[in-house]
């Protein structure tokens, strides 16, 4: 059978990875000195880019100690009230470049004297050219309607940004290290665990820390190609309430990596069965949920665990869309390039 363009382009990530961090000493480094000498950061993105935003809200406080806002698009193109910014550096991230209130939120920085960055994967897009500077993601062309590889290139842009403004270049030989456990999580697939959300009508994706990105764009990627809905969680978010939604009818994946947020997966997945709640947790140490069924994640350093942990969720939601008979790449008629104002 021929595979699908999602099949094709999951399977690219790995090379989307190594190209970005082979610029260590380009454009992505030119933008790290923007960032170190920022005293904060405000990004602007939908979709998956906004999910690539919320590592990069994580990694830039982490690593860099930097205050990290995700930016309100409508306050500039529908109230007319954008905030005032001093001393920020202000990052657009988009695949295509083309959404208009990502552009806005760029060209208003501008205005007020502020440094700008767009990281997307046209580097000759309106919200390229809009910005002071712009990285190329190079993931090539991404014809699936679903952000794949797109989206895992711009968490390694961001990890090496992060990692450059801090001063510790010791971190970019992690990040080399990348691509090859990418491949072997690929090898590794699902672990028989295709079918676990298949006969649902919603599920929870939940994660914290690093990881909360990786519940977020693991929800997304379900919910667009399943039709499934899937909501996001935090771990710690899960349970002030929204844990009474789950139950026999209504599983649970949680990201699980070994690491400082290990408690919190620990407690979430132990409430969610309580409920009768089924629980699927990827992750490097089965030992954090140990009645949960467990897709394996090949170890990485935790800071770039949602390069890898985002993989058994693209083909979770993609082993889902097939069982349900859902065209994977132009999936409910939605289109690739979303231009909201």
């Amino acid at each position: 059978m021929t595979a699908t363009k999602l099949e094709r382009e999951i399977a690219e990530q790995p090379q989307a990875v190594a190209r970005v961090s082979a610029d260590a000493d380009g454009m992505i480094a030119a933008a790290a000195e923007h960032l170190s000498r920022a005293s904060a950061v405000m990004i602007a993105a939908r979709g998956s880019s906004d999910n690539a935003a919320r590592y990069a809200q994580h990694l830039f406080g982490r690593l860099c100690r930097l205050p990290v806002a995700l930016a309100t698009p409508s306050l500039y193109t529908a109230y007319g009230t954008p905030p005032r910014l001093e001393r920020t550096l202000v990052i657009g991230i988009s695949q295509s470049g083309e959404s208009p209130d990502i552009r806005a939120v760029l060209a208003d920085a501008a205005d007020q004297g502020q440094r700008t960055l767009a990281i997307t994967n046209n580097p000759a897009s309106p919200l390229a050219r809009t910005a002071d500077l712009s990285v190329d993601l190079a993931a090539g062309p991404e014809l699936s309607v679903a952000a794949t590889k797109s989206y895992t290139a711009s968490l390694a842009a961001v990890a090496m940004l992060a990692a450059l403004a801090a001063g510790d270049r010791s971190l970019l030989s992690e990040l080399d290290r990348l691509p090859a456990a990418m491949s072997r999580q690929l090898e590794l697939g699902l672990d028989s665990h295709d079918r676990f959300i298949a006969a649902s009508s919603r599920a929870a994706v939940a994660g914290r820390g690093a990881n909360l990105a990786t519940a977020f764009e693991g929800a997304l990627k379900v919910t667009e190609l399943t039709g499934l809905t899937a909501e996001p969680h935090s771990t710690a978010d899960l349970m002030h309430g929204p844990v009474a939604a789950l139950g026999p009818d209504s599983p649970l994946v949680i990201v699980a990596p070994s690491g400082p947020t290990a408690d919190s997966t620990r407690a979430a997945c132990e409430a969610a069965e309580l409920r009768g709640a089924a629980v699927l947790a990827i992750g490097d140490e089965r030992s954090i949920a140990p009645d949960a069924a467990w897709v394996p994640t090949v170890p990485v350093p935790e800071w770039l665990s949602p390069l890898v942990a985002i993989l058994p969720l693209q083909l979770l939601a993609l082993a889902t869309a097939l069982e349900r008979g859902v065209d994977v790449d132009e999936p409910f008629s939605l289109t690739k390039v979303t231009r909201t104002r």
